[in-house]
Protein backbone atom coordinates (compact mmCIF):
# COMPACT_ATOMS: atom_id res chain seq x y z
CA UNK A 1 0.00 0.00 0.00
CA UNK A 2 1.17 3.43 -0.80
CA UNK A 3 0.37 5.30 2.20
CA UNK A 4 0.88 2.88 4.37
CA UNK A 5 3.14 3.78 7.96
CA UNK A 6 6.42 1.89 8.01
CA UNK A 7 5.97 1.20 11.84
CA UNK A 8 2.64 0.80 12.68
CA UNK A 9 1.08 3.06 15.61
CA UNK A 10 0.96 1.23 18.83
CA UNK A 11 -1.75 1.23 21.53
CA UNK A 12 -0.76 4.09 23.13
CA UNK A 13 -0.70 6.40 19.65
CA UNK A 14 -3.80 5.19 18.35
CA UNK A 15 -5.71 6.04 21.58
CA UNK A 16 -3.97 9.42 21.47
CA UNK A 17 -5.13 9.72 17.33
CA UNK A 18 -8.74 8.77 19.11
CA UNK A 19 -9.18 11.42 21.64
CA UNK A 20 -7.39 14.16 20.40
CA UNK A 21 -6.93 14.47 16.25
CA UNK A 22 -3.62 14.53 14.84
CA UNK A 23 -3.80 17.71 12.95
CA UNK A 24 -6.08 19.64 15.08
CA UNK A 25 -10.12 19.59 16.01
CA UNK A 26 -10.63 22.18 13.46
CA UNK A 27 -9.77 20.46 10.34
CA UNK A 28 -11.27 17.68 11.86
CA UNK A 29 -14.41 19.41 11.68
CA UNK A 30 -13.68 21.40 8.00
CA UNK A 31 -13.56 17.51 6.90
CA UNK A 32 -16.85 16.53 8.02
CA UNK A 33 -18.31 19.78 6.55
CA UNK A 34 -16.95 19.25 3.26
CA UNK A 35 -17.95 15.54 3.01
CA UNK A 36 -21.52 16.60 3.87
CA UNK A 37 -21.44 19.19 1.43
CA UNK A 38 -20.29 16.90 -0.78
CA UNK A 39 -22.98 14.08 -0.90
CA UNK A 40 -25.25 13.61 -3.79
CA UNK A 41 -28.71 14.14 -2.07
CA UNK A 42 -31.08 16.58 -1.69
CA UNK A 43 -31.01 19.12 0.10
CA UNK A 44 -33.98 18.14 2.49
CA UNK A 45 -32.33 14.69 2.45
CA UNK A 46 -29.22 16.03 4.06
CA UNK A 47 -30.46 18.26 6.19
CA UNK A 48 -32.86 15.36 7.81
CA UNK A 49 -30.20 13.09 8.02
CA UNK A 50 -27.79 15.66 9.79
CA UNK A 51 -30.89 17.14 11.95
CA UNK A 52 -31.52 13.48 13.01
CA UNK A 53 -27.86 12.71 13.88
CA UNK A 54 -27.64 15.66 15.87
CA UNK A 55 -31.14 14.68 17.92
CA UNK A 56 -29.57 11.26 18.57
CA UNK A 57 -26.60 12.96 19.98
CA UNK A 58 -28.70 15.02 22.95
CA UNK A 59 -30.40 11.54 24.32
CA UNK A 60 -27.78 9.48 27.10
CA UNK A 61 -28.12 5.79 25.16
CA UNK A 62 -23.90 5.75 24.44
CA UNK A 63 -23.54 3.06 21.55
CA UNK A 64 -26.76 3.59 20.07
CA UNK A 65 -26.63 6.81 18.64
CA UNK A 66 -25.86 6.16 15.15
CA UNK A 67 -28.26 3.26 15.11
CA UNK A 68 -30.92 5.57 16.58
CA UNK A 69 -29.72 8.33 14.14
CA UNK A 70 -30.17 5.95 11.16
CA UNK A 71 -33.50 4.88 12.54
CA UNK A 72 -34.87 8.52 12.53
CA UNK A 73 -33.39 9.66 9.19
CA UNK A 74 -35.00 6.62 7.66
CA UNK A 75 -38.30 7.62 9.12
CA UNK A 76 -38.04 11.38 7.91
CA UNK A 77 -36.56 9.97 4.55
CA UNK A 78 -32.98 11.69 5.71
CA UNK A 79 -29.72 10.95 4.13
CA UNK A 80 -28.27 8.22 6.30
CA UNK A 81 -24.47 9.32 5.78
CA UNK A 82 -25.18 12.67 6.86
CA UNK A 83 -27.20 11.31 10.09
CA UNK A 84 -23.84 9.68 10.93
CA UNK A 85 -21.97 12.61 10.11
CA UNK A 86 -24.44 14.34 12.52
CA UNK A 87 -23.58 12.40 15.63
CA UNK A 88 -20.17 13.85 15.68
CA UNK A 89 -22.51 17.15 17.46
CA UNK A 90 -21.91 14.45 20.33
CA UNK A 91 -18.41 14.49 20.99
CA UNK A 92 -16.27 14.60 24.30
CA UNK A 93 -16.03 18.39 24.38
CA UNK A 94 -19.62 19.07 23.80
CA UNK A 95 -20.93 15.73 25.92
CA UNK A 96 -20.27 17.56 29.06
CA UNK A 97 -22.84 20.62 28.12
CA UNK A 98 -25.16 18.75 26.69
CA UNK A 99 -25.36 16.10 29.85
CA UNK A 100 -25.51 18.80 32.21
CA UNK A 101 -27.93 20.77 30.16
CA UNK A 102 -30.34 17.77 29.43
CA UNK A 103 -30.40 16.58 33.25
CA UNK A 104 -30.99 19.99 34.59
CA UNK A 105 -33.82 20.33 32.23
CA UNK A 106 -35.01 16.97 32.39
CA UNK A 107 -35.16 16.97 36.73
CA UNK A 108 -36.78 20.46 36.30
CA UNK A 109 -39.53 18.68 33.97
CA UNK A 110 -40.21 15.96 36.24
CA UNK A 111 -39.94 17.35 39.30
CA UNK A 112 -40.27 20.90 39.40
CA UNK A 113 -38.01 23.58 40.60
CA UNK A 114 -37.83 21.67 43.92
CA UNK A 115 -37.06 18.01 43.68
CA UNK A 116 -38.08 17.55 47.07
CA UNK A 117 -35.86 14.14 48.39
CA UNK A 118 -34.80 12.73 45.73
CA UNK A 119 -32.08 9.99 46.93
CA UNK A 120 -28.73 11.09 46.16
CA UNK A 121 -27.27 8.73 42.96
CA UNK A 122 -24.27 6.38 43.80
CA UNK A 123 -23.04 6.07 40.18
CA UNK A 124 -19.82 4.33 41.13
CA UNK A 125 -22.15 1.48 42.29
CA UNK A 126 -24.58 1.27 39.67
CA UNK A 127 -22.22 1.24 36.94
CA UNK A 128 -20.32 -1.80 38.68
CA UNK A 129 -23.32 -3.85 39.10
CA UNK A 130 -24.89 -2.79 35.82
CA UNK A 131 -27.73 -2.35 37.12
CA UNK A 132 -30.62 -0.16 34.36
CA UNK A 133 -32.97 -0.16 37.00
CA UNK A 134 -31.07 2.13 39.64
CA UNK A 135 -29.55 3.80 36.69
CA UNK A 136 -32.79 4.99 35.01
CA UNK A 137 -34.57 6.88 37.24
CA UNK A 138 -31.82 8.98 38.86
CA UNK A 139 -30.17 9.59 36.26
CA UNK A 140 -31.89 7.99 32.48
CA UNK A 141 -35.29 9.26 32.87
CA UNK A 142 -34.36 13.12 33.43
CA UNK A 143 -31.40 13.31 30.81
CA UNK A 144 -33.96 11.85 28.30
CA UNK A 145 -36.87 13.91 29.57
CA UNK A 146 -34.38 17.12 28.74
CA UNK A 147 -32.65 15.72 25.69
CA UNK A 148 -35.92 15.32 23.93
CA UNK A 149 -36.41 18.80 23.35
CA UNK A 150 -33.23 20.24 23.76
CA UNK A 151 -32.48 17.74 20.97
CA UNK A 152 -35.88 19.16 19.06
CA UNK A 153 -34.34 22.38 19.08
CA UNK A 154 -30.90 21.68 18.24
CA UNK A 155 -32.23 19.41 15.15
CA UNK A 156 -34.03 22.35 14.11
CA UNK A 157 -31.31 24.67 13.79
CA UNK A 158 -28.91 22.03 12.44
CA UNK A 159 -31.37 21.10 9.80
CA UNK A 160 -32.54 24.75 8.86
CA UNK A 161 -28.52 25.61 8.39
CA UNK A 162 -27.60 22.18 6.62
CA UNK A 163 -30.42 22.66 3.71
CA UNK A 164 -29.73 26.08 2.87
CA UNK A 165 -25.91 25.71 2.85
CA UNK A 166 -26.32 22.38 0.94
CA UNK A 167 -28.99 24.05 -1.46
CA UNK A 168 -26.68 27.35 -1.64
CA UNK A 169 -23.25 24.73 -2.65
CA UNK A 170 -25.38 22.71 -5.24
CA UNK A 171 -26.86 25.78 -6.94
CA UNK A 172 -23.37 27.81 -7.29
CA UNK A 173 -22.06 23.79 -8.51
CA UNK A 174 -24.68 23.92 -11.49
CA UNK A 175 -23.53 27.41 -12.60
CA UNK A 176 -20.06 26.41 -12.26
CA UNK A 177 -20.60 23.11 -14.50
CA UNK A 178 -23.40 25.84 -16.59
CA UNK A 179 -20.10 28.00 -17.42
CA UNK A 180 -18.07 25.47 -18.13
CA UNK A 181 -20.20 23.51 -20.25
CA UNK A 182 -21.18 26.56 -22.44
CA UNK A 183 -17.51 28.19 -22.60
CA UNK A 184 -15.99 24.68 -22.99
CA UNK A 185 -13.20 25.03 -20.79
CA UNK A 186 -12.61 22.56 -18.51
CA UNK A 187 -11.23 24.90 -15.87
CA UNK A 188 -12.70 28.17 -14.46
CA UNK A 189 -11.03 31.15 -15.77
CA UNK A 190 -10.24 32.69 -12.15
CA UNK A 191 -9.04 28.88 -11.57
CA UNK A 192 -6.65 29.11 -14.29
CA UNK A 193 -3.94 30.56 -12.67
CA UNK A 194 -3.59 28.68 -9.37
Amino acid sequence: MIFRRRTPAGFGERARVFLWPRRSFGRSGLYVKKRILRLSATPHSVGAGVAAGVFASFLPFMGLHFLLAAAIAYIIRGNMLASALGTAVGNPLTFPFIWGASYELGRFFLYGRHPGDIEPLHLGKALWNLEFSQLWTPLLKPMTAGGLPLGLLAALIFYAVTRWGIGTFQEQRRNRMMVRKVTGNARMPHEAGS
